[in-house]
């Protein structure tokens, strides 16, 4: 992809930025240049009156590179260029980030569902070393290895994700409040940190915050290649529930029976009530994991459990399938809505990672300048597990 450099006082965008002096701007004095994982330096400032001074040796800071979009639409408006240095307010810790994992909800912004302020950095999900304290920040080192957990709590009950509600993690800095960054768990490599915050939490508190999921019962998970369905698999096995995964890919339902899957099912060419009936002895799935909607709804309740609880946090084939009421009643159903997740969540399912007893499943690591051709294979649901960026130093 070309590297495109914007600068934001020429485009009309709902936030606009200040344009960066250029050195013959500059007035006389001293100049505070905060270097990335150092303490800050403090260097002399060249005047506009000297003119003569060779500059060719002049310490500079690399511009920070990040990949935001300056209008809604396909892959192509995902545009790599130079932002400003992100700087860390009272209370946050600067994050020189290494690794960031993409999620569907990067696609629905980039879409425009919803629109967000222009021009805006994608990417709630983010792991790299701490570059700098904000006022008032302790417990943390300068280049220790980090995660972030992207629900940003309101105060008001609300969550805030990162990258959707301000900008997010495909770039090389990220400025988040010190109670969103953690050390990363276990011996998980940045790659894999990155892959596993926002769909561990909302996995986590779907099966147990939500549906109070037990040992010994059946979870049915659509669509394994998905990273909430890949997840909840993890956290399943985690707490010693059985697990049925369906797939429209033979691949990757052999690939989630080596991550544990007890029974898989072809949604595509399988009858997955039947399948499920089969695995769970003729009782149906305790809990069924729903993130897609209007194709497998109907589904979804016939093979549920009488008193199954059937757990909703998306729908990605449409959101208005046929409510098929009688089955609720007759079932003695429980419909859960289930979204994000709170702190409590994130650390739930960071437990069970740090404590090695679940891992996330990283389906390929792409350059940051390949975001537009990672963003297709996402939509495309070519992947199983993570799609994650490596973002140059």
């Amino acid at each position: 992809m070309a590297r495109a450099l914007r600068l934001s006082h020429r485009e009309p965008h709902v936030r606009k930025e200040p344009a960066r002096a250029t050195l013959a701007d500059v007035t006389l004095g001293v100049f505070v240049r905060r270097r990335r994982s150092r303490a800050q330096h403090v260097e002399p400032e060249l005047g506009a009156e000297s003119p003569e001074v060779d500059v060719s040796h002049v310490d500079s800071v690399p511009p920070v590179l990040a990949v935001r979009i300056h209008e809604d639409g396909g892959p192509e408006v995902l545009v790599l260029e130079e932002v400003p240095d992100a700087q860390p307010a009272p209370g946050e810790v600067l994050v020189r980030l290494r690794a960031s994992a993409l999620n569907h909800l990067d696609v629905w912004i980039r879409k425009g569902l919803p629109s967000v302020p222009k021009p805006r950095i994608l990417g709630a999900d983010g792991a790299g070393v701490v570059a700098a304290l904000g006022a008032g920040v302790t417990g943390f080192e300068l280049g220790q290895p980090v995660v972030i957990n992207p629900g940003v709590e309101a105060g008001n009950g609300s969550i805030h994700v990162i990258g959707e509600h301000g900008d997010g993690t495909n770039a090389q800095l990220i400025a988040v409040p010190a109670a969103n960054v953690y050390p990363i768990p276990g011996d998980l490599s940045f790659e894999e940190a990155a892959a596993f915050p926002l769909v561990f939490e909302t996995a986590y508190r779907m099966l147990v915050t939500r549906a109070k999921l037990q040992p010994d019962e059946w979870v049915l998970l659509w669509g394994i290649g998905s990273g909430v369905s890949t997840a909840g698999l993890a956290i399943a096995k985690a707490l010693g529930a059985r697990t049925i995964v369906t797939s429209s890919s033979d691949a990757k339902l052999a690939r989630a029976a080596g991550l544990g899957a007890d029974a898989t099912v072809n949604h595509r060419d399988g009858d997955v009530k039947a399948a499920v009936l089969e695995a769970t002895g003729g009782r149906g799935a305790d809990v069924v994991v729903e993130h897609v909607g209007e194709a497998t709804w109907r589904t979804s309740l016939d093979v549920a459990a009488r008193e199954g609880r059937i757990a909703v946090c998306g729908a990605t084939s449409g959101p208005n399938p046929p409510a098929a009421l009688h089955r609720v009643w007759w079932k003695q159903l429980t419909i859960l809505g289930s979204t994000m997740g709170t702190r409590a969540d994130f650390e739930g399912a960071y437990s069970l990672i740090a404590a090695g007893r679940a891992r996330p499943v990283v389906d390929e690591v792409v350059p940051l300048e390949q975001i537009q051709a990672a963003h297709a294979r996402l939509e495309a649901g070519e992947q199983l597990g993570k799609i994650v960026l490596a973002i140059p130093e």
